[in-house]
């Protein structure tokens, strides 16, 4: 063994799958436990959860508004009752899924998890809940009222 070899630097070793998938493990976990309080605590009885302090204070549904309500119906099997309930939070439960499923299948291969949204992404994603939150308090967008 020379001087040379013994002072290179070694290459890191890629940790274990299960060292990989430590951390989507757990955020599912803890989305699954929330769901599944949703899922048992019906938030359509009044008491059991906050009023949305928009809606308390003006009278506006917030893009949030309806959100508890659209995962108890999700969580019961009723996917229209969700969307009337919050489109908006369907498509976000849709968004989560999808990028959690690439972020396990990347952590799976071993790649690394680059999860990041650009300046157009979010600009894409801020104006369709604007668009959203003032189409669902106009009147022509009384059905998307939770």
């Amino acid at each position: 063994m020379n001087a040379d070899s013994r002072t290179a630097p070694r290459a890191a070793t890629p940790p274990a799958l299960r060292e990989r998938l430590a951390v989507p493990a757990a955020l599912l976990a803890a989305v699954a436990g929330a769901f599944a309080y949703v899922g048992a605590v019906d938030p359509n009885r009044p008491g059991h959860y906050p009023v949305c302090p928009l809606y308390r204070l003006t009278g506006l549904y917030c893009p949030g508004c309806g959100g508890l309500r659209s995962a108890h119906a999700l969580v019961h099997g009723d996917l229209l009752g969700a969307l009337r309930d919050n489109a908006a939070g369907v498509a976000a439960y849709a968004g989560f899924a999808v990028l959690w499923t690439v972020w396990v299948v990347r952590a799976v291969r071993g790649r690394p998890v680059r999860l990041e949204a650009g300046r157009t992404q979010m600009w894409v994603v801020g104006v369709s809940l604007l668009v959203f939150t003032v189409v669902r308090n106009s009147p022509a967008g009384s059905w998307l009222h939770p």
